[in-house]
């Protein structure tokens, strides 16, 4: 893999790791160089999950809102027949428009959630809207061109009308007050809350992850469930998943693989959640498959109650070398859930299952695309976790492709204090940041008990936060400890404090860049971050441990103490953990709501006004490869070619064409 940013050959096309920026985002694109030392078999499994992995992407557009997919048909047919006049100030805007929302798939921001503004005037669009022949139009249940207008007119162009996919305020119904398409009209938080939760008392400790999989209506007075599963919602999308799936299944590698496909096949059929955890018992236990894949709803960080989930697929290949680390990280398992801050009681006694592996992505889809992870840890079902371990993965290229953008931004000089902080961070940033991932993803998630009785959703809205605060601190605990020198992870007892002053200056500051003025901190992860350094500061302020200095007008992080903040983080994740196993609401709530969301304005128009000199985009996400089975005369894949040049415009409009199920 090349270590810059310069173009390099790549098949048919020339490649650079950057590609275009609007708005507030820039494009990138990863390489998969390890895809051809693959098999000829191992291609065709990865070609055939590919394709299932770009089937479900119009399932995340209507996951995310309702009217996300007429409002794409609509602009793409408009981008499409007025190609001669894009640089027209109308088409210009309605153009970035269009890219924000292939971006976020959907009309809100992929981070805060919050409605786009669009900078064209309803006037121009309605010109436009009115040149269009009904059969470039998503004219579908009887509605007419004048019913199609008012819906697109309202959502795009009315600022009060759901304007928030993920609403997160405090005290609010955070179901009627949300955008995302989970929930029937008229079901409330607290109906929502106590339907599930009697599902889940009902089915003991072995419950599986209720709501999962379903939108929560209301029929005749009642509230049902519609089911995600062939034949039912986005039934379209899931029977050409599972086609690929069921071709995915003559190239399998191993039979236990096709014990994980087969499975999934079966809860794509029928939706049975206790069939999903079947599924993921078995994806756990194939730790020998060199091709894998996550495929399914998964993640619930799109509900804000954190039950239901956005579709999401990644195919991915594993790297030999690079997965060393983190097999040894997880061959200690043990030992660093033994050493752990964390109090006795709350600690796995035996730790179980755990596997780790450093990967390249083949393929983004559905809500790993085009913005991404660095990596991952499943299963989310924390009785399966500790029956039968999880699987974290790193994601290599994609890391790679990151930090080959950032170099020679500028945003290290610009806020880092000093030139002997700025020199560690460029001796020891790459490894340390690589490092915290893995331990985040392979022990950090992994790590902890639940009390008895205590459910998984007790700490409700405030969970997701809390779990990503949970898997940091123990990242951040264990890469100061003389045991990864032991075990060769590291060569330098002072490497640590790279990341530490990246994660402090990013926890209190550099992030901010990513929030827009008068707006308060929305997203879990960026909460998690900020609720980290902020109790840090605020806890340290006595002694000095940390504090944020002012020179020549700007402001930075200044670390006196690295040792003592380290400490910080340990009596952090002592109480995060204890939260978490007994959970515990009410201090969930308050850790959260105290350090996690309210921003300084001051520092933040600060932050702002620096970002902006650098013209650096905030949001960074990916164009995938293209990829091209080559068959024999049976229909047999014989060998799999990858290109590079598609470009994002180009990328987006054929995805639609082609993978067109809702």
């Amino acid at each position: 893999m090349n270590n810059d940013n310069q173009p390099c050959s790549a098949g048919d096309s020339t490649f650079s790791y950057t590609d275009e920026k609007f708005a507030d985002l820039q494009m990138l694109r990863y390489r998969v160089d390890g895809f051809a030392r693959l098999t000829v078999r191992q291609k065709a499994l990865a070609y055939c999950l590919t394709e299932a992995a770009l089937w479900g992407r119009d399932i995340l557009y209507d996951q995310n809102c309702r009217h996300n997919i007429k409002v794409r048909k609509v602009l793409e047919a408009i981008y499409v027949t007025g190609a001669g006049r894009r640089d027209d100030d109308g088409f210009a805007a309605l153009t970035t428009y269009l890219k924000r929302v292939w971006f976020a798939n959907g009309v809100h921001h992929h981070y805060s959630t919050v409605k786009f503004e669009p900078a064209f005037s309803e006037a121009f669009l309605a010109d436009e809207y009115a040149k269009l022949p009904d059969s470039a139009l998503p004219l579908d249940g009887g509605q007419d061109r004048d019913g199609l207008w008012d819906e697109l007119r309202r959502i795009i162009f009315d600022p009060s009308y759901m304007p928030k996919r993920v609403n997160q305020a405090d005290g609010q119904d955070l179901v009627a007050t949300s955008a995302c398409n989970y929930y029937g009209d008229g079901v409330t938080q607290a109906e929502a809350e106590a339907y599930y939760a009697a599902k889940r008392q009902a089915a003991g400790d072995h419950s599986p992850e209720w709501g999962l999989n379903s939108t929560l209506v209301r029929r005749d007075g009642q509230l049902a469930e519609m089911v995600w599963r062939a034949g039912g919602r986005y039934g379209e999308a899931i029977t050409h998943i599972i086609g690929w799936l069921n071709r995915a299944l003559e190239y399998a590698e191993s039979e236990a693989q096709r014990t994980v496909i087969i499975k999934l096949i079966e809860y794509y059929l029928t939706g049975d959640l206790r069939t999903f955890d079947q599924y993921s018992i078995a994806w756990v236990a194939d730790t020998a498959s060199v091709v894998d894949f996550v495929n399914g709803f998964i993640e619930t960080y799109g509900d804000p109650l954190g039950i239901k989930a956005s579709w999401e697929a990644l195919v991915d290949y594993k790297d030999v070398a690079a997965t060393a680390r983190t097999e040894t990280i997880s061959a200690n398992a043990q030992w660093f859930e033994d050493h752990s801050p964390v109090a006795a009681e709350y600690r796995k006694p035996e730790v179980k299952g755990v596997s780790a592996k450093v990967i390249d992505a083949a393929i983004l889809g559905g809500d790993l695309y085009p913005s991404t992870a660095i990596g991952i840890n499943l299963p989310n079902s924390n009785w399966i976790r500790a029956a039968y371990g999880s699987k974290s993965v790193t994601i290599g290229n994609i890391t790679h492709a990151y930090n080959v953008a950032s170099r020679g931004s500028g945003l290290l000089d610009e806020f880092v204090i000093d030139d002997a902080e700025l020199q560690r961070i460029r001796t020891y940033g790459d490894v340390t940041d690589e490092l915290h991932t893995d331990l985040h993803e392979c022990l950090g998630h992994g790590s902890g008990r639940l009390m008895p009785g205590v459910s998984p959703d007790a700490l409700k809205a405030y969970g997701a936060t809390i779990e990503e605060a949970r898997a940091d601190l123990f990242g951040l605990y264990y890469i100061a400890d003389s045991k990864l020198i032991e075990l060769g992870l590291i060569t330098s007892p002072d490497a640590y404090k790279a990341h530490y002053y990246t994660y402090m200056m990013n926890g209190l500051m550099t992030q901010l860049a990513r929030i827009a003025p008068g707006a308060q901190v929305e997203e879990a992860h960026m909460r998690n971050r900020q609720l980290i350094a902020r109790w840090a500061l605020e806890h340290g302020r006595a002694d000095h441990v940390v504090e944020l200095v002012v020179r020549d007008g700007k402001t930075y992080v200044r670390i006196n103490d690295y040792e003592a903040l380290r400490g910080l983080f340990a009596r952090l994740l002592a109480e995060v953990q204890r939260i978490k196993s007994t959970g515990d609401y009410d201090a969930a709530r308050t850790l959260v709501e105290t350090y996690g969301i309210t921003i300084d304005p001051v520092l933040h128009a600060e932050v702002l006004g620096r970002y902006a000199g650098l013209g650096i985009a905030p949001y960074k996400g990916f164009i995938n490869p293209r990829y091209e089975a080559v068959t024999d005369a049976a229909g047999r894949i014989t060998d799999v070619r990858v290109t590079y040049g598609e470009a994002y415009d180009e990328q987006m409009l054929r995805y639609s064409r082609d993978y067109a199920a809702l």
